[in-house]
């Protein structure tokens, strides 16, 4: 009779050891397992939480700011100024042609330049879930938020009964709905041929259409080019901009495009400079209306290049400021318009120019204490709120044998 095998596999099995209460060890250790994953679940949440305190606390600032462009936050900071000036310049520059030619002058390229960077930093845009709910958050969600403080404001120094109007923006806040259709249509832009051809056309052709003001409509079309060309711009083509042979050329390019405000002041409607007047608004024969129009963009252009030359391209003691540019761009509409429900605007423009004066230095230093990491910290909740997890969609399950998401 053969001797019996010695091989594990046939040698008698040790029943698994049990507790008092009849678990296995492999259970208890499953049991024990979960437990421990919970609780790192629990506590990696509170400190994603905590994480992202300290990041807007500027505790991590020096980690981000190295894969930031120096150049593009000194561009945005420098242009939310000029944008801030504009506006306290706008109820009092009429009589005031010093004011009235600063006013032209700043308006002939910020609001181009600051629409073009929008649209150079909405390249990676491609409509991702990822991608979508920060639009929400970011900038539709904020739109919400600030459309009811501005009829807050009205409720608190006018008296008026608190009346939300979202279909017609207050004050800065089209550039919130702009940059929602703007950013959502990036991937549409970035597939056909000619994008810029077709937007120079639907921007022209919405000056021959009754939009009315409704979502501010007639800005969105009108300065869509300008948001097509800051997408369709790789960093190589700003990189000539760069340098000394740029600022050269850009300082005569915008000295005489401040003598020709000076010029232009009594003699043009400033609001050609608005891009929210179709030919019938503005009073113009349609061909006129195009041939202003496509002047208007190549001057634009070239000031924009001429402004974005003399840019620093190094860090700076703003370039840091630049980085929430969101910030100051909403509130400073919320200060100068409790500054006009108060009286402000009257008083300014009965003291004459010296108080115009007075009041742009006033504007130029909120504007950079908006800036400022602290005022982030305070009000991220109602410009940058966190995406519910609750309304998450479930991740799109990958395709068998190819890892890709399925279509």
């Amino acid at each position: 009779m053969p001797a019996p095998s010695s091989s594990p596999s046939s040698g008698p099995r040790r029943a698994p050891q049990r507790d008092d209460d009849g678990r296995s060890a492999g259970v208890r250790t499953r049991v024990r397992t979960r437990a421990r994953t919970g609780a790192e679940g629990e506590k990696a949440a509170r400190g994603s939480v905590r994480a992202r305190v300290r990041r807007l606390n500027g505790a991590t600032a020096q980690g981000r700011q190295g894969g930031r462009d120096p150049f593009l936050d000194n561009a945005k900071f420098l242009l939310v100024v000029l944008v801030a000036l504009g506006h306290s310049w706008t109820p009092v520059a009429e009589g005031m042609r010093a004011v009235e030619a600063a006013w032209l002058f700043v308006h002939a390229f910020h609001l181009p330049a600051l629409v073009l960077l929008c649209g150079h930093l909405s390249r990676g845009f491609t409509g991702r879930p990822d991608q979508l709910r920060r639009l929400i958050t970011h900038i539709l969600v904020p739109y919400f938020v600030f459309e009811a403080a501005y009829a807050g404001v009205h409720v608190l120094l006018l008296d008026r009964p608190f009346a939300l109007t979202p279909t017609r923006p207050a004050f800065v806040c089209w550039f919130l709905v702009a940059l929602f259709v703007w950013r959502l249509t990036a991937p549409l832009w970035q597939a056909v041929r000619w994008p810029l051809v077709f937007a120079l056309l639907l921007s022209l052709g919405a000056g021959f259409t009754d939009l009315g003001g409704e979502l501010a409509l007639p800005r969105i079309l009108m300065l869509w080019p300008w948001f097509v060309l800051g997408l369709r711009l790789r960093p190589a083509h700003l990189r000539p901009l760069r340098n000394r042979t740029a600022r050269r050329w850009a300082l005569p390019v915008m000295a005489a495009a401040a003598a020709g405000a000076w010029w232009a002041a009594p003699r043009i409607d400033p609001d050609w400079l608005l891009m929210e007047a179709g030919a019938d608004g503005l009073g113009v024969p349609p061909l006129l209306y195009v041939e202003v129009r496509l002047a208007q963009f190549a001057v634009g252009a070239l000031l924009v290049a001429a402004f974005l030359a003399l840019v620093p391209a190094r860090r700076t003691a703003f370039t840091a400021l630049g980085g929430c540019a969101l910030y100051p761009l909403l509130l400073h509409g919320l200060a100068l318009t409790a500054f006009a429900d108060a009286g402000g605007y009257r008083a300014v423009a009965e003291a004459g120019p010296l108080a115009v004066l007075g009041t742009s230095v006033l504007v130029a230093g909120v504007t950079v204490l908006l800036s400022f990491p602290h005022v982030r910290r305070v009000l991220w909740p109602c410009v940058e709120p966190p995406f519910p997890g609750w309304l998450r969609g479930a991740p799109v399950p990958a395709e068998a044998g190819t890892g890709r998401p399925a279509r």
